[in-house]
């Protein structure tokens, strides 16, 4: 007797995010190392522990896949992009690739959606409001980097937001949250 609740493209699609959650932690594991190199330690520490995260994410859409009674796919990764040159590029492709991350798990809802799987669009709201938090924690980083001064920021600035960065939490305030006495 076939199990599988999923259908061929919802586990084919959800595979393809396991594969993307690798990546973004292969990516983020790049980046805590190329911060540490150039001496960035709570940077370096802000990216391992979200490569840890992107690691989390992936486990979870494994197990939802097993859960169905569907089959989880391991496949090879690219290579982490080289590194950045300075830390404004660093946090830009950080946006950049959260932005590709949300664009994907839109795509899970809306494939998830047109096939009326609920459980599967059920499941995948979580990640729709995971990646509002990861796009504002990674806007937050360049908005702070851009008071620092930038491309341009001394040497104490970006000591101060690398020490601000090595002891800051993970999470960041949900605009759901926010209200007129607590506005984040």
């Amino acid at each position: 007797m076939d199990t599988n609740r999923l259908s061929k493209k919802i586990e084919d699609i959800l595979n393809s995010q396991v594969t993307k959650e690798a990546e973004a932690a292969q990516i983020y594991l790049s980046y805590g190392c190329w911060a540490d190199s150039q001496g960035y330690g709570g940077i370096a520490n802000y990216f391992f522990r979200h490569s840890g995260e992107e690691r989390n994410h992936m486990m979870k859409i494994m197990q939802y896949i097993m859960g169905r009674g569907g089959e989880v796919k391991v496949t090879a990764i690219k290579a982490p992009p080289k590194n950045p040159a300075d830390l404004q590029t660093c946090f830009e492709n950080t946006f950049k690739h959260e932005v590709d991350n949300t664009t994907a798990i839109y795509d899970i809802v809306n494939l998830a959606h047109d096939e009326k799987d609920w459980a599967t669009y059920n499941f995948a709201q979580w990640f729709v409001k995971e990646q509002i938090e990861e796009e504002k924690l990674v806007m937050d980083l360049l908005d702070k980097l851009k008071i620092a001064g930038g491309p341009k920021a001394s040497d104490e600035s970006l000591f101060n937001l690398d020490k601000y960065l090595g002891e800051a939490p993970d999470d960041a305030p949900l605009p759901r949250e926010a209200s007129m006495d607590k506005p984040e």
